[in-house]
């Protein structure tokens, strides 16, 4: 077997790596493209967590749906261009690619064009964040971090301190207020 097919059954079969950290891309979870795309600016200085206030995943099927269902959402009902959020993280221990880095999000009024918005799926008044997603969380980060999206002095905010909301849920507020970033 040539080279070549045995790299493109690798790539079929495989989740897909990109930004050099393991992420589930839109494509795999069957994301539509956005309808314009806006660059952001590199070494942003705030990383605005948030939830999704919907449905609790745990199973890479469950979380794909539920990407679906908020990117429907965001561009179906509330007219934007994709999914606000530049990364989702399920309870099943894996980052989803939203818009991606070097986009602007649509996720908190006036911080989008200088913050990374990373969604939790689920509702954390209710569920608890899993040590796999807080995990990931940080990878995500770090990896924004190294290269280059995100300054290495960024600033860690919950949703609800930029914004009149509940949001990222109590139980994962109280979590990234332990982060080493997080400023109150």
């Amino acid at each position: 077997m040539s080279k070549l097919i045995i790299f493109a059954l690798a790539a079929i079969l495989c989740i897909h790596e990109i930004y050099g950290i393991t992420i589930i891309s839109k494509a795999q979870w069957g994301g539509k493209a956005p309808k314009s795309r806006t660059n952001a600016n590199k070494n942003l200085g705030y990383v605005v967590i948030h939830h999704s206030a919907g449905a609790y995943c745990s199973t890479m099927d469950a979380c794909k749906t539920q990407m679906r269902n908020m990117q429907a959402y965001h561009m179906n009902d509330l007219g934007w261009a994709d999914i606000g959020y530049n990364f989702g993280i399920g309870a099943d221990g894996n980052i989803y690619e939203g818009r991606g880095f070097g986009l602007v999000g649509a996720h908190a009024t006036n911080w989008n064009s200088k913050a990374l918005g990373i969604m939790f799926i689920g509702n954390y008044n209710n569920n608890k964040p899993t040590a796999a997603q807080v995990s990931k969380a940080k990878e995500l980060i770090a990896y924004g971090v190294s290269q280059g999206y995100l300054s290495s002095n960024y600033v860690l905010y919950g949703h609800r301190q930029v914004g009149s909301t509940e949001c990222p849920g109590t139980n994962l507020y109280n979590e990234i207020k332990k982060w080493p970033k997080w400023k109150a």
